[in-house]
């Protein structure tokens, strides 16, 4: 029991994966639906996701005739194998670049605004969602930070103002705290954390008390989920 409990832990991928049964990001597959309508994908749209997980996007994306594919560092379901700081894609070569919950993984995110900037061609998108913070977030170790899209998170000026920096012109911005509650209150109720990390001992009472300062957080709305067009300047 305490083996499968520390690989729960140590693979919390995983086991928010089978949690949710839905792309790992709040608002799910509506909310990749209405990123790509307000990038404007259609049939023949050349569509990159940048950090494609298991490929739920490129599908979406495929399913209204779009020309898509994924990148990921971990490829599943015919993905590339790529990094976002070095985009495995010809220059001008994409119509709307993907990047959901990702950006925050990336360590230099100025690095990943550019290598997206090149892939773009004349008239391009950025369909872009990420957490968001406005104060410090919580300290919680690796990998569940990872998990959480915490571990590397900016706050919202932040965000825009690198990509304006890098040659975008961010056209709609919309925020989707509810969509972050609901996914905490789906959480919350199919798993009883507080119980599974009760057995893990102290390192589970370091985690509980980090994922009670998360949840302060997103309650107080220091931290939260935004969505975003930005068009190549």
């Amino acid at each position: 029991m305490q083996g499968l409990l520390e690989t729960a832990v140590e693979n919390p991928w995983s086991t928010l994966e089978y949690v949710l049964d839905s792309p790992l990001h709040p608002g799910g597959r509506e909310s990749t639906e209405s990123l790509l309508n307000r990038a404007d994908v259609a049939p023949g749209t050349r569509v990159l996701d940048a950090g494609c997980g298991a490929g739920d996007s490129v599908t979406l994306a495929r399913n209204r005739g779009a020309r898509a594919v994924g990148v990921d560092h971990d490829p599943r379901s015919g993905g590339v194998r790529g990094d976002l700081s070095a985009l495995p894609v010809q220059d001008d070569n994409v119509d709307v670049v993907l990047a959901e919950c990702v950006m925050c993984l990336v360590p230099d995110q100025s690095l990943a605004v550019q290598e997206i900037r090149r892939v773009l061609g004349p008239d391009g998108r950025l369909a872009l969602s990420d957490m968001v913070v406005s104060g410090a977030a919580p300290d919680i170790p690796a990998p569940m930070s990872e998990v959480l899209c915490l571990s590397n998170t900016s706050s919202r000026v932040a965000l825009l103002d690198r990509l304006e920096r890098s040659g975008f012109v961010v056209t709609d911005v919309r925020d989707h705290r509810e969509d972050l509650l609901a996914m905490r209150d789906q959480i919350d109720s199919r798993v009883d954390y507080e119980s599974f990390l009760g057995l893990l001992g102290d390192r589970g009472d370091r985690l509980l008390d980090s994922i009670r300062e998360l949840e302060a957080g997103v309650e107080s709305g220091e931290i939260s989920y935004v969505s975003l067009v930005a068009s190549v300047d």
